[in-house]
């Protein structure tokens, strides 16, 4: 494998010191600027595991179902931050969107219809790649030993 820069140490590093910095102890409600981001930051470790994924599981099919499962509870984890910040307070009024309007998922409008678009194009790439089953099951998909 060609020597490359690894990033990732460095962006979890950020997100610690993100976290460190920005996060007091106490309660506090996320904004749907930090539901924003870590929602797109969901979305770019998908899709390096995805390309991981899908280039491991033909040479090494075990592994390629590890990291298929893993794919899978990413696009949950970001389906479910995708549904916090339709949930959260609008920026400036404060108003939290009544339980009818979450559900129905309309985009609210730029800049919030961002957040949604990645999220559609994400969510076309994960119906090719995955059946409901997959989706909605408490196990992501068989895992050889």
């Amino acid at each position: 494998m060609p020597a490359t820069p690894d990033f990732v140490p460095y962006a979890s590093a950020a997100i610690d010191f993100h976290r460190a910095l920005n996060l007091p102890a106490g309660p506090l409600v996320a904004s749907r600027p930090e539901l924003d981001c870590l929602h797109e930051h969901l979305l770019s470790l998908h899709a390096l595991l995805d390309a991981h994924a899908e280039r491991t599981a033909p040479l090494l099919p075990a592994e390629g179902d590890h990291l298929r499962a893993v794919r899978t509870r990413l696009w949950q984890a970001a389906d479910h931050l995708h549904a916090a910040y339709h949930s959260a307070p609008r920026l400036g009024s404060g108003e939290v969107p009544d339980a009818e309007a979450c559900r129905t998922r309309l985009p609210e409008g730029a800049p919030e219809l961002t957040l949604c678009r990645r999220h559609q194009q994400t969510a076309r790439l994960v119906r090719r790649r995955t059946t409901p089953t997959d989706l909605h099951s408490p196990f992501t998909g068989l895992v050889r030993h």
